[in-house]
């Protein structure tokens, strides 16, 4: 799969895509530094190392990136300063003198991107180009793994979307595809791909698939933005993460979301996996 002169090094290894990545490159035999804002709670995996590094302790970062030549940097947590973190990220992946960064963006990251953190992304890309590193940027579309967090108590997913649709994609599709960019850089240097699944749904076909799937009744209700901001301020979420919410759901009825492309096959070498699919197959894991 890949030179073994070449070191690897992953970020968020502690959380869903980070991991998946980790836990493929350890089963390929690849040694690994996972560097970690918490290291207690990184998996332990064979030939990898753990060490501290937050995104904004650009001391730590230099020190635990000096010597590694690939780099996957999964997007930090949601946060007001999370573009800073990034930017502080890159800029000591540059001083320690990373060969290639792949970059975990999203689908139509862009400076008017409806979705607010879209545009976080975008200036996150921005910064990576002007680094001076070598890159790839990986453009996810929503988590098809997310999609049962959408259906609340009474199954209803609720929300902003009017008639839009998405091409959610898989996680472990993802996973798959950052580990052959990763262990191909160099075929890749330059490249932005966007990951979706093989479908681009409305809500509302998206509640059909979850109802067949799972035997739940799931049905989805258009909501207005002000019904929106109504239906989330009891959560006590600050105004720029109740944005950030409302806006996954306007960004794809604005169509931002929609488009179904090949880059998951081509780079995995197997079709991307389908919102049903997935559902059955996490079912079935229970």
């Amino acid at each position: 799969m890949a030179t073994t002169d070449v070191t690897y090094a992953v970020t968020g290894a502690s959380g869903r895509l980070g991991g998946r990545v980790a836990r493929r490159l350890a089963d390929a035999g690849i040694p690994q530094t996972l560097l970690a804002r918490t290291p207690e709670r990184t998996p332990s995996l064979p030939g990898a190392t753990v060490v501290p590094g937050a995104f904004g302790d650009r001391d730590a970062v230099v020190r635990g990136l000096r010597g590694v030549d690939r780099v996957l940097m999964v997007s930090a947590a949601e946060s007001p300063d999370r573009l800073e973190q990034h930017r502080a990220f890159v800029d000591a992946a540059a001083e320690a003198g990373v060969g290639h960064l792949v970059y975990i963006s999203f689908y139509g990251a862009a400076p008017e991107a409806t979705f607010t953190l879209a545009r976080d992304h975008w200036r996150t890309e921005q910064h990576i180009r002007s680094s001076g590193l070598e890159f790839t940027f990986l453009r996810d579309n929503l988590y098809a793994d997310f999609v049962p967090a959408l259906v609340g108590e009474d199954g209803v997913i609720r929300g902003p979307g009017g008639t839009g649709r998405a091409a959610v994609v898989a996680q472990d599709d993802i996973a798959e595809a950052a580990t052959a960019v990763l262990t191909h850089a160099d075929e890749h240097a330059g490249a932005g791909y966007d990951l979706t699944g093989p479908q681009s749904l409305t809500f509302a076909e998206i509640a059909a698939v979850v109802t067949e799937a799972t035997g739940r009744a799931v049905r989805y209700e258009p909501e207005t933005l002000d019904e929106a901001y109504r239906s989330r301020a009891r959560y006590g979420a600050p105004d720029w993460q109740l944005d950030a919410w409302v806006s996954t759901y306007t960004a794809v009825a604005a169509g931002e979301l929609d488009g179904v492309t090949d880059d998951i096959p081509r780079l995995t070498g197997r079709p991307a996996t389908s919102l049903a699919e997935l559902l059955r197959r996490d079912a079935a894991a229970y």
